[in-house]
């Protein structure tokens, strides 16, 4: 079964990675929960899909140079006035759910990784008993080096359509085994069967990101990827149930 994953909580329906979005997830009929860390000034962890405030809630600012409590007195546009969560809240919200963490390691505003992040993402996640429900995800090749070593978690690809079009299909499959990556996701629009098949017959597993609307969302059905994430978490869920009466809007 093609598995779906709430990006980000569910953006367009719910805000930017917001408390509200993450609870509504929580309860929902699906796999996964995507979301998105950076590591303040202060240690702590937060969950953000940018480096910035800026484009998302109505403070500025890497989130790397401020601390803790600037960070989460910021509010999320469209969130219903929610605040950033920590990794830890995010961890308590689905303790009792059984909806898994797909969690991206995200690099900071300058594009680079942060120095020694993920062994203390692990290591959060681990403490509050969510890491063994954790498959990991990265743009960054260097982020999933450090993820093989500092665990034994899935860890997954993600190729932009920039990467694919430059390297094309051979080498992308060529760099995924050389880094021991057992899965790609691409962008659902380069997505087809042609280069599922050429992935999978490499023995690398297939899924999709960004299939928010109906037409994104069936055709990731369609094709049948191991996963994708989508900012319509209840659409999809819809249309896989075959409630939504018109999938092709």
């Amino acid at each position: 079964m093609t598995r779906i994953a709430s990006h980000r909580g569910g953006t367009l329906e719910f805000g930017d990675s917001s408390p509200q979005g993450f609870a509504a997830t929580a309860r929902m009929a699906l796999e996964e929960v995507e979301f998105d860390v950076h590591p303040t000034v202060d240690g702590a962890i937060i969950v953000h899909h940018d480096a910035t405030l800026d484009r998302t809630t109505d403070r500025t600012g890497p989130i790397a140079r401020l601390t803790r409590a600037e960070v989460q007195a910021a509010t999320i546009n469209y969130g219903a006035g929610g605040h950033p969560l920590l990794l830890s809240e995010l961890c308590a919200l689905y303790a009792g759910s059984p909806v898994d963490f797909r969690c991206e390691i995200k690099p900071d505003d300058a594009g680079r990784p942060y120095p020694d992040f993920v062994p203390r993402v692990v290591a959060e996640l681990a403490q509050h008993g969510m890491l063994e429900r954790t498959t990991f995800t990265s743009f960054l090749l260097e982020s999933l080096d450090a993820l093989s070593e500092a665990t034994t978690r899935p860890c997954l690809w993600l190729v932009s359509p920039a990467v694919l079009r430059q390297l094309g299909t051979r080498a992308v499959i060529g760099l995924a085994r050389r880094h021991n990556i057992p899965e790609i996701g691409v962008h659902i629009d380069t997505a087809d069967a042609a280069l599922m098949s050429a992935v999978t017959a490499a023995g690398i597993a297939f899924g999709c990101w960004a299939a928010h609307d109906a037409a994104q969302i069936t055709k990731a059905f369609d094709l049948g990827v191991k996963v994708f994430t989508t900012d319509r978490p209840s659409l999809a869920i819809a249309i896989r149930d075959g409630t939504h009466k018109d999938q092709a809007a």
